[in-house]
């Protein structure tokens, strides 16, 4: 099979075909992970990334230069166990019986090679019979980080829309899900696999901060339409911690005068959110995204614009703002 490395092909019943990457919140690359880790699965086959990466840095450890590895993508299987030599007893006759494949990739590739990449892993998919492909997503939304995040659902069809009304998901009725977990779910009903994606919510104050409770709600919600009962312990521990640890940057952060108790301001409270946004990092994928764009807009101005827009939707414009103004001045002396 083109680009992929297969160690093993597993037989496979119905498979349904979990794919994730890094994005807003780490949601979808957490909640995959973490099924991988615990359910667990095994790896069987890889997608070669020197067709889609490449490397633009090198990385210091312990004050030694040497070149990094390029991001990987790794699928995995789980057998479900109910189904053991195709006996299956009465109790479990009322379950899915269906299998698992989980595609899992630590970086997004650049989308200009997106459809060649989604074809690769679809080839795959296909070949093992996969019966839907699922993804995940962050779906920021003006809530607090405290607030119980619900699960948004998006398909390919009206009427696995109408499936997955039973489930007490809210239903994307418009908009887009951006990168390659929005993408991809596409390019699949396109290439005829039909698929839904599940959407955790996440406070718009916090897109750069990694948010196992967003995550949580994704799994839950994944539990409960394919009926696998993941242990989630651990997920619910992180998230409180999680929670625990955005409490006290709020606290750090917030600066009141002397002798006044009492709620701050909605001003404040703003300020603080911005603030800790800013505070925090960005996924790595989108930095590698962030700096290819600035090199292309260096022999290419026009595409400042896309520039500013992925900035924006990160809330890192003002990391980036003397860097990006540059551009504009170092455009100006190159045309005098």
């Amino acid at each position: 099979m083109e680009g992929i490395k297969i160690t093993k092909k597993p037989k496979l019943k119905n498979p349904y075909f979990i794919v994730a990457w890094p994005g807003m919140g780490e949601v979808a690359f957490k909640a995959a992970k973490y099924i991988v880790e615990k359910l667990p699965a095994t790896e069987f086959a890889e997608l070669a990334p020197e067709d889609f990466f490449y490397l633009g840095s090198s990385a210091i450890k312990d004050g030694v230069l040497s070149l990094p590895e390029l991001p990987s993508g790794k699928f995995y299987y789980w057998k479900n166990p109910l189904r053991k030599r195709g006996r299956i007893s009465v109790s479990a006759a009322k379950q899915p019986l269906n299998d698992l494949v989980i595609f899992l990739s630590n970086a997004q590739p650049d989308l200009t090679k997106a459809e060649v990449y989604c074809k690769r892993i679809i080839h795959l998919a296909k070949s093992v019979g996969t019966k839907a492909v699922i993804g995940f997503a962050a779906m920021p939304q003006p809530i607090d980080h405290m607030h119980e995040p619900a699960v948004w659902s998006a398909a390919t069809s009206i009427e696995l829309n109408n499936e997955l009304k039973k489930y007490n998901l809210t239903p994307m009725v418009e908009g887009q899900i951006s990168g390659l977990n929005g993408l991809f779910l596409g390019m699949a009903k396109k290439e005829g696999l039909r698929g839904f994606c599940l959407l955790g919510e996440i406070p718009l104050y916090t897109i750069q901060i990694e948010n196992p409770k967003a995550s949580l709600a994704v799994l839950n919600a994944f539990n409960e339409i394919l009926n696998i009962q993941i242990d989630l312990s651990e997920i619910k521990d992180q998230a409180h911690t999680m929670d625990g640890e955005i409490n006290k940057l709020l606290d750090y952060l917030k600066l009141e005068p002397q002798g006044q108790s009492g709620p701050i301001g909605e001003d404040e409270v703003e300020k603080i959110k911005k603030t800790l946004s800013q505070l925090t990092k960005l996924p790595l994928s989108v930095k590698e995204r962030i700096e290819k764009l600035f090199e292309q807009v260096k022999s290419d101005i026009s595409r400042a614009t896309e520039l500013k827009t992925e900035l924006d939707k990160w809330n890192a414009y003002k990391d980036y703002e003397d860097r990006f103004l540059d551009l504009f001045k170092k455009s100006k002396e190159k045309d005098n």
